[in-house]
């Protein structure tokens, strides 16, 4: 009788859930985490808040808009960019010396990236976000910054 080539099975078995689990959204609690320090951002910098508030929001923004463009999720190309213009002016005014905050039409056109965000972290499969992840990392390292990841 013809013997059977022995597989690691276990491990075959962890990967293969790996890989299933990268086809479904995040656990919720995670999800629920990561957005919740984006809206808290958010209402921070409306108030007055700090460089590590809009570099959470410019985090949210690149992983945002890397996932509308894997299909994620929708933000109009206006929405984007008004909400790009408004971290340029939170960045410079924070830079310049002017504190960390957002202006109230800043603050608007934040809101609906954020909405965006929340959404797609509730939604959109693993994979997604890590590829997004993986994009806004790359993004820090040619600027010269340390990774980003962990902040968003």
């Amino acid at each position: 009788m013809a013997r059977t080539i022995p597989f690691p099975r276990q491990a075959q078995s962890a990967r293969a859930r790996r890989n299933k689990a990268m086809l479904l959204p995040m656990p919720r609690a995670n999800a629920n985490e990561l957005a919740l320090q984006v809206h808290l951002a958010l209402a921070s910098l409306r108030a007055g808040g700090t460089d590590r508030d809009a570099q959470a929001l410019l985090h949210a923004y690149v992983l945002a808009t890397s996932m509308v463009d894997a299909g994620y999720g929708v933000l109009t190309q206006a929405e984007a960019s008004a909400a790009d213009t408004a971290l340029l002016a939170c960045y410079e005014r924070g830079r310049a010396g002017g504190g960390w905050r957002l202006e109230d039409n800043e603050f608007e056109a934040l809101a609906p990236v954020v909405t965006v965000y929340d959404e797609q972290l509730q939604r959109a499969p693993l994979w997604v976000l890590t590829e997004a992840s993986e994009r806004l990392d790359r993004m820090g390292a040619a600027s010269g910054q340390p990774a980003m990841r962990k902040l968003a």
